[in-house]
């Protein structure tokens, strides 16, 4: 079989995820004939394996097609990814093709706007759909004939229940429920009043077209389902055209089969509504392919909500700025962050598709950014709390230091920093009276300086009240080669501040939608994001909106896509440098 497309660098390092609120461990995985502790790859997915033997057998014809279909109805987030990879990700593992589909059989919640960015986001994470983008609309005809013919063939009717009644009709799951005194008119009555209702005559709500199926099963999904129902909403491609609509669930798999997908990947909430599906599907006549569902768990990450109509409700009461704030799990949001398509792509590699629900630790997230952006992204220097050093020696000083760009990339090559006897350093690089094993500086130490050499302290300014105003130090070359154990960073002292975003996770526990005596909203971060300034070195303030950089012993950071100017650039912090998840891995692996 061929190797997975997205190979994560993750692999065969010890994991931590969390099944049902419980930690769990992932050992790591060794050659058993090999001598050597080498991590190996993990064992295939049970989608990968289905598809696989669907397509050796010759089961579901050839090729391979799948099918990404949100609804337009908000913005993408990361829960989404994982089914991206997995849909475009299995189709080109295959040979196959992926179509990207707009599932709007809801206008009242639907929009272009959505559909624009659903196009951005998908494109953004690598995968094209070529020709084959649809929307649910384009089949609104096709459906239409679909449902006259199951109203024929006794197996639909026009149901006059109201909604409460049929609350009533339906029954529960332990009980059968009762057939609809409307169940058995004759097709020719259906057929009539089901094309006077496409007219507009009757009220919306007032008539529904069902199903006939069992009244009596046990999955309530098949007790008389309704296949329309009249809204009358304003559609972004029909217009007016229509006042019935077609359910999901019966759209769905139509959709499916005029498109000829071999493979419908969903997620495991749609588990209990696959013998519908399935019955939908059988209803047709002299299909080529006859699609599959499949589903697998959906990703539940921690510290972040997943609900479309949570991420809705936290812009329209702006706690948020919008579906792009960078705090946000959406894919535009991430994007702003400055988190690279390819980590979200190592990501859903990683997390890997399974049939149980577990939480994801969004650690790992963090840590698959970081592993891309400490490959990619060109080092800078920037101090956020300055303290002015003056250096004694001042005609010792070279005008200019040599930086290397990115230590991991030697191709990056390397820039030029302005030195001379004024800099600044991080506040916190220097102590007065330093506790044991402190490495930076303080009076009578030295320390090395990134790229420009060693710095000594000998001496300290204060002003009248006792606070630390600054300090002298002299300098010696790199060639001193003096034995230190510390190394700071440091501006020129005529370095321009920029502004910088702080931000954090967007909510303090790790579940907040999981506490049904509270809203979710009640554990926002109130720190998730803070405004400072950064004094930064001159080739920051080149940089274009979106462009990534490491801070140097600070974070990686991106130029906010949306408020840098030329030359007046606005940071926003994508990840820490600390990766807990990495020290947590090893932890697990030992």
């Amino acid at each position: 079989m061929a190797e997975p497309f997205f190979a994560g660098s993750l692999r065969g390092r010890g994991y931590k995820w969390r099944l049902f609120g419980r930690p769990i461990a992932h050992v790591r995985l060794f050659n058993m004939n090999s001598s050597e502790d080498k991590p190996v790859s993990p064992p295939s997915h049970f989608i990968r394996e289905m598809i696989a033997a669907d397509v050796r057998a010759g089961n579901q014809g050839s090729p391979v097609v799948t099918r990404f279909p949100p609804e337009p109805n908000g913005y993408l987030h990361i829960g989404h990814a994982k089914a991206i990879c997995l849909d475009f990700g299995m189709a080109r593992e295959f040979g196959g093709r992926c179509h990207l589909r707009m599932d709007d059989t809801n206008p009242a919640k639907e929009s272009m706007e959505y559909v624009e960015s659903i196009k951005t986001d998908v494109r953004w994470l690598g995968w094209d759909w070529g020709e084959h983008f649809y929307f649910s609309a384009h089949y609104f005809e096709r459906m239409y004939d679909v449902a006259c013919g199951l109203i024929r063939r006794g197996k639909a009717y026009v149901c006059e229940l109201t909604q409460e009644q049929w609350k009533e009709y339906r029954g529960v799951p332990t009980r059968p429920g009762k057939e609809s005194p409307f169940r058995n008119r004759p097709p020719a009555e259906s057929l009539d009043l089901f094309a006077r209702m496409r007219a507009g005559e009757f009220p919306d709500g007032s008539l529904c077209l069902r199903a006939k199926i069992d009244m009596a099963s046990p999955n309530i999904h098949l007790r008389d389902p309704v296949l329309y129902r009249i809204m009358r909403e304003h559609h972004y491609l029909t217009g007016d055209a229509w006042c019935i609509y077609p359910m999901y669930d019966f759209a769905h798999p139509l959709e499916d089969a005029f498109e000829g997908v071999t493979h419908s990947l969903c997620t495991l909430e749609f588990e209990v509504h696959r013998p519908l599906y399935d019955w939908v599907i059988d209803q047709l006549e002299d299909l080529p392919v006859r699609p599959r569902q499949t589903e697998f768990a959906r990703l539940n990450l921690s510290y972040t909500v997943m609900s479309k109509r949570k991420l809705l409700e936290l812009v329209q009461t702006k706690r948020v700025s919008g579906w792009d704030d960078p705090r946000m799990p959406t894919l535009c949001g991430l994007r702003r962050r400055g988190v690279p398509p390819e980590a979200i792509r190592a990501f859903c590699d990683e997390i890997g598709i399974t049939k149980y629900n577990s939480l994801t630790d969004v650690a790992l997230l963090e840590h698959c950014i970081r592993d891309v952006l400490n490959k990619t992204a060109p080092r800078r220097m920037a101090v956020m709390d300055p303290l002015p050093v003056t250096i004694e020696n001042a005609n010792d000083l070279p005008s200019f230091v040599e930086a290397v760009n990115n230590p991991e990339d030697p191709s990056a090559g390397s820039r030029r920093i302005p030195f001379g006897p004024a800099l600044l350093i991080e506040r916190g690089d220097f102590m007065e009276t330093p506790p044991p094993k402190y490495f930076r500086l303080s009076p009578g130490k030295s320390v090395r300086i990134r790229y420009a050499g060693f710095l000594a302290c000998t001496g300290v300014q204060k002003d009248a009240n006792g606070a630390l105003t600054g300090i002298t130090c002299r300098w010696a070359p790199s060639e001193a080669n003096l034995k230190v154990k510390g190394t700071i960073h440091w501006v020129p002292a005529d370095a321009r501040p920029v502004e910088v975003r702080l931000y954090d996770r967007l909510f303090t526990v790790e579940e907040p939608d999981a506490h049904e005596e509270k809203d979710f909203k009640d554990f926002l971060n109130p720190d998730s994001m803070k405004i400072a300034s950064a004094f930064v070195e001159p080739a920051l303030l080149e940089v274009q909106p979106g462009d990534r950089v490491q801070f140097e012993r600070v974070g990686y950071f991106v130029a906010d896509s949306e408020d840098s100017k030329t030359g007046v650039p606005v940071f926003n912090r994508t990840v820490t440098l600390k990766d807990t998840w990495a020290k947590a891995s090893a932890g697990d692996a030992r």
